[in-house]
């Protein structure tokens, strides 16, 4: 059993649900039940599904992991449209994408270490 609030993945990916939701505060107040909801749902999801998958065997939690990169997947297409609909910036997309690639990157590496294990 491991501890999510030891695992990198979990701590990064939880950095970013607070970026998300400071960045999603900016958006038009019409769009809380539509692209805002859906946006912080996925992000939250992330770190969630880290947690979860601790209490599972590590072939499930490894299950798990394929969920919260699929939502981090999810999350950068949903900040991809929010920046075609003129919501964020070229640049916070940029750099908010950047911090999404990092989160996949660690749990890519956390998940083949389990794996291997």
């Amino acid at each position: 059993m491991h501890n999510f609030k030891n695992i990198i993945a979990w701590q990064k990916s939880r950095e970013l649900v607070k970026d998300i939701y400071m960045l999603t505060a900016r958006f038009p107040k019409e769009e809380v039940y539509g692209l805002t909801s859906q946006i912080k749902r996925a992000s939250v999801s992330v770190p969630s599904n880290i947690a979860e998958g601790t209490a599972r065997t590590d072939k499930d939690f490894s299950r798990f992991l394929d969920i919260a990169i699929g939502s981090s997947f999810e999350l950068e297409t949903q900040l991809i449209l929010s920046n075609d609909l003129g919501f964020i910036s070229d640049e916070l997309l940029n750099s908010t994408s950047l911090k999404v690639l990092e989160v996949q990157k660690v749990i890519y590496g956390f998940q083949k270490n389990l794996k291997t294990n």
